[in-house]
């Protein structure tokens, strides 16, 4: 599993270690979904401001991109 998948599962009450069986393990599928929605979207909201400036076709591409993101999996 790749690490940034890991540490948003951790964070979500996942514990990783295939040795330790937790029949009360708590995890939080919704928040972890919210954490990889965030997430992709931080990366398209990275990109727009490091690499095109404000008001290029590019950047409001990606802006728009990001927003209807967030706005179809329901996150604020």
């Amino acid at each position: 599993m790749n690490d940034k998948i890991k540490e948003l599962a951790e964070k979500c009450g996942f514990r990783s270690n295939p040795n330790i069986y937790d029949r009360n393990q708590s995890f939080d599928i919704e928040k972890f979904a919210e954490l990889i929605v965030r997430e992709c979207a931080g990366l398209l909201e990275k990109e727009m401001e490091k690499y095109h400036d404000e008001g290029t076709p590019t950047y409001n591409l990606l802006m728009q991109e990001s927003i209807w993101m967030k706005k179809h999996f329901g996150v604020e």
